[in-house]
Parts: C-alpha cells; sequence; structure tokens
C-alpha cells in the first residue's frame, strides 16, 4: 500500500447521490436523494425543491431551534442513531477554517445526515531525539463508539461552538492526556488538514486544525476521560510503516501523522508522491 492510499481513502464519495442542503443561498451540506422522504414532513423547517433543500428562513436562534427539532424527529425514527448531546457551528461548505460567523448550530450527531462540514482538533505530541523525533500515540477504547481500538494521535477531539479553536485544544488536551495548561499553551497551530468522505450516515465533509506540541523526554501522557487506554513513544518511521499498512489507526489520524512528516522533511521533496501528498491533505 502506499501513502497516497490514506489520503484516497478519505476522498471517495459520488456527489450525485446528494442535492445541497442550502441557507440562505450559501451552500451548508448536501443530503442523500434517498433520505429526502424521511424529511418532507417537517415542512416547518426545510423547503425542499427538485434540486436542493433549503432552511427556512430566520436568525441564528431561530436556525438552529428548528434544526434541533428536526434532529430530535429524525432521531425518534432511528434516522439518527445516537445523539452526542454536543452542538457544532455550521458555516458554508466553502469554508475549511471556521472563518465565517456559524449560521446556525447543529447536534453533533445529525452532521453526517446533512452532509454538514465537521471541525475538529488534532494534536501532534512529539519528542525530539537529535534530529529526529518521537511521536505520542494514543489507543482508543474497545467501547469507544467511533474506530474502537484503533490507533490515534495524542490528542484529538471535535469542535464544539461553545469553545474557540485554542480553548478545545487545551480543554481535550487535559480530558485526554493530561496536559497541563501552562504546557498546553505552548501547542503552535500549525494550519489543517482537510478530506470528504462518504460514509453510511451520510457525506462528510471535514477539516481538522493541527497542533504540534514538543513534549520533555521525561513527560508521560495520562488519559482522563476514559477514551484512551494507553500510549506508546514511537519513532516517527515506525509510525509511518504502521500508517502505511493502512489499518491501525483511525483514519483522519492517518493524514495528521503524513502533514507532520510533510512539514518536519521526514517525507522530503524527493519522495515521488511528495507534491501529490500535500495537494491531497487540502482537498
Amino acid at each position: 500500500m502506499s501513502l497516497l492510499e490514506r489520503i484516497a481513502e478519505l476522498n471517495r464519495h459520488d456527489l450525485s447521490r446528494y442535492v445541497p442542503f442550502t441557507v440562505e443561498e450559501k451552500r451548508v451540506g448536501s443530503i442523500r436523494r434517498d433520505r429526502l422522504a424521511l424529511i418532507e414532513d417537517i415542512s416547518d423547517t426545510f423547503v425542499i425543491g427538485k434540486d436542493r433543500v433549503a432552511l427556512v428562513p430566520g436568525d441564528h436562534g431561530a436556525r438552529s431551534d428548528a434544526m434541533a427539532r428536526a434532529v430530535a424527529a429524525l432521531h425518534e425514527t432511528g434516522a439518527i442513531a445516537r445523539l452526542r448531546g454536543e452542538l457544532y457551528s455550521v458555516v458554508p461548505v466553502e469554508d475549511r477554517t471556521l472563518s465565517t460567523p456559524p449560521l446556525f448550530a447543529i447536534e453533533r450527531a445529525a452532521v453526517p445526515f446533512f452532509g454538514i462540514r465537521a471541525f475538529g482538533i488534532h494534536v501532534n505530541g512529539f519528542v525530539r531525539e537529535g534530529k529526529s523525533f518521537k511521536l505520542w500515540i494514543a489507543r482508543r477504547s474497545p467501547s469507544a463508539h467511533i474506530h474502537p481500538g484503533k490507533l490515534d494521535n495524542m490528542v484529538a477531539g471535535g469542535q464544539p461552538a461553545s469553545h474557540s479553536i485554542e480553548e478545545n485544544m487545551m480543554k481535550e488536551a487535559a480530558e485526554e492526556a493530561s496536559v497541563a495548561p501552562a504546557l498546553a499553551a505552548t501547542a503552535r497551530r500549525e494550519g489543517f488538514v482537510s478530506y470528504c468522505v462518504e460514509t453510511p450516515e451520510g457525506l462528510s465533509p471535514a477539516t481538522m486544525f493541527v497542533f504540534d506540541l514538543e513534549l520533555a523526554p521525561d513527560f508521560v501522557p495520562v488519559n482522563a476521560d476514559g477514551e484512551l487506554v494507553g500510549f506508546d513513544l514511537l519513532s516517527v518511521p515506525d509510525v509511518l510503516r504502521l500508517v502505511e499498512q493502512g489499518r491501525a489507526f483511525k483514519p483522519n489520524s492517518n493524514l495528521v501523522i503524513l502533514d507532520f512528516c510533510l512539514r518536519h522533511g521526514i517525507i522530503g521533496a524527493d519522495h515521488p508522491d511528495f507534491a501529490a501528498l500535500e495537494s491531497g491533505l487540502h482537498r
């Protein structure tokens, strides 16, 4: 397998199966055509046309309330199975950096049904050894709702509407790896990676904001929220071998690791897939 396959597997989708979901002429998502019947009776929230579904007019609060009622109705029918009790901000799909004012907020579990862009944060916890690096790699709990038992970045989590990106990074760092606030504050925000993949739940465009956190050799992460079962400090070549094999990591964590390796010259410009990897991480 090649490293490019890790990117390709998170960018497989057929947009002909979807219709745009819009707010005031702005596309915020995509709804699968075979699911339109599930929202036909929610006429106080959606206007269903031939080529799109529009959210009824209103301000941020009114839209959020209308979507909350729609999600509750879809949950009752089983169309959205497990609610998370966390709100995500919704912006136009072309906004990959969460830089525009949110149009409304939505229950996290409903994001794939409506094809809304999800945002999250990932932290590379790394240790320098001379000119080389080691990465702290987490293992997800066997009872995790998504990708149980898979390897993951040291810290990773969704981006709730209630926090800024930096606030969320610090919160997740404390919960997932017991990183003290003063240490978490030294993490460097290094951009983002993005992808769009089709899942059984719907279309999932996503952006992950990437942070690098340099750690002392004697630092050992400890999980505090029960979502992880342990950590290993691995050399980057060993991590890359696991990425290339393709089954060990939660899929989007592979992209964060590839981004780290490109930025730090571990995958250099002489690599035959260098340009394709760089462009592929920002689709």
